[in-house]
Protein backbone atom coordinates (compact mmCIF):
# COMPACT_ATOMS: atom_id res chain seq x y z
CA UNK A 1 0.00 0.00 0.00
CA UNK A 2 1.12 3.42 -0.83
CA UNK A 3 2.25 5.44 2.62
CA UNK A 4 0.25 8.37 1.38
CA UNK A 5 -2.62 6.59 1.20
CA UNK A 6 -2.12 4.59 4.72
CA UNK A 7 -1.35 7.80 6.88
CA UNK A 8 -4.61 9.26 5.73
CA UNK A 9 -7.02 6.28 6.16
CA UNK A 10 -5.17 5.67 9.52
CA UNK A 11 -6.28 9.57 10.52
CA UNK A 12 -8.94 9.03 9.48
CA UNK A 13 -10.11 5.64 11.89
CA UNK A 14 -7.49 7.53 14.76
CA UNK A 15 -9.92 10.50 14.38
CA UNK A 16 -12.95 8.37 14.74
CA UNK A 17 -11.64 6.51 17.64
CA UNK A 18 -10.74 10.17 19.12
CA UNK A 19 -14.65 11.18 18.55
CA UNK A 20 -15.77 7.83 19.82
CA UNK A 21 -13.68 7.56 23.23
CA UNK A 22 -14.47 11.52 24.16
CA UNK A 23 -18.28 10.50 23.82
CA UNK A 24 -17.78 7.67 26.02
CA UNK A 25 -16.27 9.16 28.44
CA UNK A 26 -18.46 12.45 28.20
CA UNK A 27 -21.62 9.84 28.39
CA UNK A 28 -20.71 8.55 31.90
CA UNK A 29 -21.15 12.48 32.74
CA UNK A 30 -17.83 12.28 34.58
CA UNK A 31 -18.58 15.85 36.73
CA UNK A 32 -15.94 18.71 36.94
CA UNK A 33 -13.18 20.91 34.93
CA UNK A 34 -10.98 18.56 34.61
CA UNK A 35 -10.27 17.19 30.76
CA UNK A 36 -10.66 13.22 31.43
CA UNK A 37 -11.49 12.61 27.88
CA UNK A 38 -8.48 14.51 26.23
CA UNK A 39 -5.85 12.61 28.74
CA UNK A 40 -7.35 9.00 28.34
CA UNK A 41 -7.44 9.89 24.48
CA UNK A 42 -3.62 11.35 24.61
CA UNK A 43 -2.33 8.26 26.94
CA UNK A 44 -4.03 4.99 24.58
CA UNK A 45 -2.13 7.00 21.89
CA UNK A 46 1.07 7.25 23.42
CA UNK A 47 0.62 3.41 24.47
CA UNK A 48 -0.13 2.51 21.20
CA UNK A 49 2.69 4.83 19.47
CA UNK A 50 5.45 3.50 22.27
CA UNK A 51 4.61 -0.14 21.60
CA UNK A 52 4.71 0.03 17.71
CA UNK A 53 8.44 2.53 18.29
CA UNK A 54 9.78 0.33 21.11
CA UNK A 55 8.40 -2.94 21.38
CA UNK A 56 8.16 -3.98 17.41
CA UNK A 57 10.38 -1.31 15.31
CA UNK A 58 12.06 -4.19 13.26
CA UNK A 59 8.46 -5.44 12.10
CA UNK A 60 7.28 -2.21 10.99
CA UNK A 61 10.44 -1.36 9.67
CA UNK A 62 10.23 -4.41 7.14
CA UNK A 63 6.20 -2.93 6.20
CA UNK A 64 6.85 0.84 6.41
CA UNK A 65 3.35 1.67 5.01
CA UNK A 66 1.84 -0.48 7.88
CA UNK A 67 4.11 1.41 10.68
CA UNK A 68 2.73 4.98 8.52
CA UNK A 69 -0.41 3.83 8.97
CA UNK A 70 -0.54 3.11 12.78
CA UNK A 71 2.34 5.19 14.00
CA UNK A 72 1.62 8.71 12.18
CA UNK A 73 -1.99 7.98 11.06
CA UNK A 74 -4.16 6.61 13.73
CA UNK A 75 -1.98 7.54 16.55
CA UNK A 76 -1.57 11.54 15.14
CA UNK A 77 -5.47 11.50 14.09
CA UNK A 78 -6.64 9.59 17.52
CA UNK A 79 -4.16 12.19 20.10
CA UNK A 80 -4.80 15.58 20.15
CA UNK A 81 -2.38 18.40 20.99
CA UNK A 82 -4.63 21.06 19.57
CA UNK A 83 -7.50 19.98 21.74
CA UNK A 84 -5.19 19.74 25.11
CA UNK A 85 -3.60 23.37 24.42
CA UNK A 86 -7.72 24.62 24.01
CA UNK A 87 -8.75 23.26 26.89
CA UNK A 88 -5.54 24.55 29.06
CA UNK A 89 -6.40 27.91 27.79
CA UNK A 90 -9.84 27.37 28.71
CA UNK A 91 -9.25 26.39 32.07
CA UNK A 92 -6.96 29.68 32.46
CA UNK A 93 -9.36 31.80 31.16
CA UNK A 94 -12.05 30.73 33.57
CA UNK A 95 -9.86 31.38 36.42
CA UNK A 96 -8.49 27.63 37.11
CA UNK A 97 -4.60 28.26 36.77
CA UNK A 98 -4.32 25.03 39.33
CA UNK A 99 -6.72 22.68 36.84
CA UNK A 100 -4.66 24.01 33.54
CA UNK A 101 -0.97 23.25 35.28
CA UNK A 102 -2.01 19.90 37.10
CA UNK A 103 -3.45 19.00 33.39
CA UNK A 104 -0.47 20.02 31.67
CA UNK A 105 1.67 18.02 34.28
CA UNK A 106 -0.13 14.87 34.32
CA UNK A 107 -0.65 14.95 30.52
CA UNK A 108 3.08 15.11 30.07
CA UNK A 109 4.25 13.01 33.22
CA UNK A 110 1.85 10.22 32.17
CA UNK A 111 3.17 10.03 28.32
CA UNK A 112 6.29 10.11 29.24
CA UNK A 113 6.39 7.67 31.86
CA UNK A 114 4.56 5.25 29.17
CA UNK A 115 7.62 5.42 27.23
CA UNK A 116 10.25 4.63 30.18
CA UNK A 117 7.95 1.68 31.14
CA UNK A 118 7.34 -0.15 27.67
CA UNK A 119 10.69 1.00 26.93
CA UNK A 120 12.13 -0.67 30.15
CA UNK A 121 10.13 -3.80 28.78
CA UNK A 122 11.33 -3.89 25.58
Amino acid sequence: MNIWAAVFLGGGIGSLLRYGMSRLLLALDLRGAFPWATLAVNVFSVIILGWVLLRMPHYFQQRPALGAFIAVGVCGGFSTFSTFSYENFLLFREGLPGMAVANIAVNVVACLAIFFVIARSA
